[in-house]
């Protein structure tokens, strides 16, 4: 059950923060997810504007900031499911408009966004990069990911595993980006960011890192945003 708004003064209805109540089938962890979804404001605006997950906010102050989709622009979206960041993309390069191609892939399936390819495979694969490439007409000018891990509540080994993926999405990206091109995707902090940024630098003429607003203040999450590929 959850707590309904109650009146204010004047008798209007004020909201109240949700607070589950008897939630007894589920684990103290699940509780405590659901309990912050049902109280995250972006969540709530995701669904009121239509984006499918609160991440596009994420995108769009990322790109809001580094400016880094550009009309006409040909993007792979690693991990894309359940899409919001190929619904962003695609509104930012003007894909209703004919202009630029997105690619989305993922292991798991994704309900269709209009003008965007997807493709369910595994992007580690010998022959995806390949792939990619044909189906995106040419090499990408962009590959964003904002692909996790599955987390174990250990914080140091979460953080490994993460940088390990973004060092596999580097390489795949290394493999299909037009010189020129750039690379988004997820990290967290946790003292081997350097070591990453280094070698993103030997391939990129620009690296920082981006902690939009979008992210729960208690998150560890921030992106990796480089540009310029050296080719």
């Amino acid at each position: 059950m959850i707590d309904k708004p109650e009146a204010g003064k004047g008798g209007e209805a004020r909201p109240l923060k949700v607070r589950l109540k008897k939630a007894r089938k589920l684990s103290s962890s699940s509780q405590k997810w659901l309990q912050r979804q049902l109280n995250d404001p972006y969540v709530a605006r995701a669904k009121r504007e239509g984006w499918r997950s609160r991440a596009a906010f994420k995108l769009i102050e990322i790109d809001d900031k580094v400016k880094i989709l550009k009309p006409g622009m040909r993007v792979v979206d690693l991990g894309a499911a359940p899409g919001g960041w190929s619904q962003v993309a695609a509104q930012r390069i003007g894909l209703e408009n004919g202009r630029g191609r997105i690619v989305a892939i993922d292991l798991l399936e994704i309900d269709p966004i209009a003008g965007v390819d997807f493709a369910q495979m595994d992007f580690l694969k010998d022959d995806a990069p390949e792939a990619l490439k044909a189906m995106l007409g040419g090499s990408a000018d962009l590959v964003m990911s904002d692909m996790a891990a599955n987390t174990t509540g250990h914080r140091p080994t979460d953080h490994l595993r993460i940088v390990g993926l973004v060092e596999l999405a580097i390489d795949f990206a290394r493999q299909v980006l037009a010189p020129n091109g750039a690379f988004i995707a997820k990290v967290f902090q946790g003292g081997t960011e350097g070591t990453l940024l280094t070698a993103l630098k030997r391939d990129f003429t620009t690296v920082r890192h981006v902690k939009p607003q979008a992210s729960r203040a208690d998150s560890a999450e921030l992106y990796v945003v480089a540009t310029g590929f050296r080719g």
